[in-house]
């Protein structure tokens, strides 16, 4: 058979079971709504989670930063790296509370990177089940012999650390800060002692937290600084500039030594073009509004703190996250493409969520929460949501 009669034949196996994805055109990034299709809609799918993508500021700092030029023309180590990506660095590396900084043009190039420029086959990773693709992918383009363990179960985790050093070589445990698919956090506290109890080193994702929570020292880092952790206890933190950052790029953070070592040995690091200087403006302008505004934050807590009570008045199935990401867990992927589609007739955008992004049997829609959405907007998605799920069974009329 020929290339195109394989693909065609798996692709109709993914739309028979309901998996397909369909890609949405967007007239511009969305702010609480957008034009999606030619059609007005209110969003709940984006991970903008502080409304910067839309942010005059922000946009005006692009523009500024494309004046360095159009693209960065090479590599960093080439000839790629300029002053903005160097400023950007240093304003990361004091917002996070640590030594240094290494910028990366994706998350998933930022965690595929540093797992593999650390470890080779006679090491260990240690790996959250629930944890991202990149970090799943990092473990295994990176050859180091791979155990996972039950989702936050430290019980589960102590076991694999101890065949880990049964096994012998250098150990990495890796998790998500805030799991993107449950929002709910990552016990790092605890973690991170077992950590140091067994000698290995903890990677942090904190794609979803970095921006949104923190320490009152530190109250852009994310999860890490939450859980009161130093540079010590989790010397490895990634974090992406296109979430609540509201840019693109992403970056990791730790001591010098950490990021001297990457800027030799992290191959998506050395061998792509450096990250374009808009893209580098526009990042550090949206983290220095976060840093001097802390009501974004403090919207964002009572959007999610407003949503929930709403929705357990409801009696809606949610899971229990704190951060912006609320789950609906529905199961079957029918009712949950259903609900989606009857959500954007009714003028909202949910994301509808099936494996194999998560596990057989729990699909779900993916309810994101931004500073720059209303309490009217939220009471018309929970209008919908009650009179859609009553209409399909899920919820009792």
């Amino acid at each position: 058979m020929t290339l195109d009669v394989v693909l065609k034949q798996r692709l109709a196996k993914r739309r028979q079971h309901n998996l397909y994805r369909e890609v949405k055109t967007l007239d511009r990034a969305p702010g609480p709504r957008a034009r999606v299709d030619g059609r007005e809609l209110l969003v709940f799918s984006s991970n903008d989670y502080l409304g910067l993508a839309s942010r005059a500021e922000v946009i005006a700092a692009q523009q500024a930063g494309a004046e360095c030029g159009a693209g960065a023309t090479a590599s960093h180590l080439v000839n790629g790296h300029l002053d903005i990506h160097r400023r950007l660095q240093q304003c990361i590396a004091d917002v996070t509370g640590r030594e240094a900084a290494l910028v990366f043009s994706s998350g998933y190039m930022a965690n595929i990177g540093t797992i593999c420029a650390l470890l080779g086959r006679a090491d260990n990773i240690v790996s959250d089940r629930l944890n991202h693709a990149s970090l799943i992918d990092g473990a295994r383009l990176s050859g180091a012999n791979s155990l996972r363990f039950a989702h936050n179960d430290l019980t589960s985790l102590e076991r694999q650390l101890q065949r880990a050093a049964t096994r012998g070589g250098a150990t990495l445990v890796a998790v998500d800060g805030v799991y993107s698919m449950d929002g709910d956090l990552a016990p790092l506290a605890e973690i991170a002692r077992l950590c140091t109890e067994y000698s290995a080193w903890l990677m942090v994702d904190e794609a979803h937290g970095f921006g949104v929570m923190g320490s009152e020292a530190h109250p852009l880092a994310g999860s890490c600084a939450l859980a009161g952790l130093s540079q010590d206890q989790a010397p490895i933190v990634m974090g992406t500039l296109g979430k609540a950052a509201g840019n693109a790029g992403a970056f990791i953070a730790g001591s010098r030594a950490l990021i001297d070592f990457l800027t030799q040995f992290a191959r998506p690091y050395i061998y792509t073009t450096g990250m374009a200087p808009a893209v580098a403006a526009g990042a550090l302008a949206a983290i220095e509004l976060i840093r001097d505004e802390p009501q974004l934050q403090g919207r964002l807590r009572v959007n999610i703190a407003y949503f929930r009570r709403g929705a357990m008045r409801l009696g809606l199935p949610l899971q229990p996250s704190a951060s912006a990401i609320q789950p609906l867990v529905l199961g079957c992927e029918n009712i949950v493409m259903g609900v989606a589609r009857k959500l954007q007739e009714r003028g909202f955008l949910v994301g509808a969520i099936r494996p194999p992004t998560v596990p057989q049997g729990s699909a779900r829609l993916r309810i994101t929460l931004s500073a720059a959405h209303r309490a009217e907007d939220i009471d018309e998605l929970l209008g919908a949501l009650q009179a859609i799920l009553q209409e399909v069974g899920v919820l009792d009329q």
